[in-house]
């Protein structure tokens, strides 16, 4: 019996249409695959278009266990645990689509298996490590006796994560592990060129342009809307359905 990864996730099975490809849809953070791919349709939507449509939970978010210690946050380790799910799907090669950590994580996925990986679409992509500047240790208290940071940045993150309940200590860890392990996008190892899709008002992915610019092939789609509006817009989708056909 193969062994069972560590991630939760949910599957949705190919229409009439299409070769039933494997795309695997990677969330943002402090959220879970219903929020950002299930309610907003995406992930329907690729399944009416002949896709077979993996959506995990991240370590720490939504059904997925949060991680025993830093080193099980660390951005290798966090695409190690999609590509056991890829594996337990029984996808060898497989398209790849995510949203801001999501997209992050995207990359170093598509890093570590460069030969399965296809078509790649990143959307509302911070082109710097967003979580560098954010004091950990002032975050790690905040979440265990509610002290507010004086750090704006780590405040903000800390805001975000009194809502998750018990899940805030371990978001919190993935936050350190993303810290120790910043976005380097000097290099794309896919076969394909990355789609990037960043929102018209989206603040978080200023200056994706350079990694346009410094990525052979790479496009840049734009759509309406800020982060969180760019992402559950009828634009985002069709443009991420129309990436995968072709």
């Amino acid at each position: 019996m193969a062994e069972r990864p560590v991630l939760s996730y949910r599957r949705f099975e190919p229409g009439p249409s299409g070769d039933g490809r494997v795309t695997v849809l990677l969330h943002g953070f402090c959220s879970d695959g219903d929020a950002d791919w299930v309610r907003p349709g995406t992930a329907a939507a690729l399944a009416a278009a002949g896709h077979t449509v993996i959506v995990p939970d991240l370590r720490g978010h939504g059904a997925s266990p949060a991680p025993a210690a830093v080193a099980a946050a660390h951005a290798d380790a966090l695409a190690r645990d999609v590509l056991a799910v890829l594996d337990q799907a029984g996808a060898r090669e497989f398209d790849i689509v995510g949203y801001s950590l999501g997209a992050r994580l995207a990359w170093e996925v598509v890093r570590q298996a460069p030969e399965r990986a296809g078509r790649a679409v990143l959307g509302g992509l911070s082109p710097a490590e967003p979580f560098t500047a954010v004091d950990v240790a002032a975050l790690h208290r905040a979440v265990r006796s509610g002290e507010q940071p004086a750090d704006p940045l780590t405040g903000m993150i800390a805001g975000m994560l009194a809502g998750a309940g018990e899940r805030a200590a371990g978001l919190a860890l993935v936050v350190e592990g993303l810290r120790e392990t910043p976005f380097d996008p000097a290099t794309w190892a896919g076969r394909t060129p990355p789609v990037l899709i960043a929102g018209r008002d989206d603040m978080m992915v200023k200056g994706i342009e350079r990694i346009v610019e410094s990525t052979a092939g790479a496009q840049l789609v734009t759509v309406p809307g800020g982060h969180i509006e760019a992402l559950t817009g009828a634009d985002f989708r069709e443009a991420v359905v129309k990436v995968l056909q072709r």
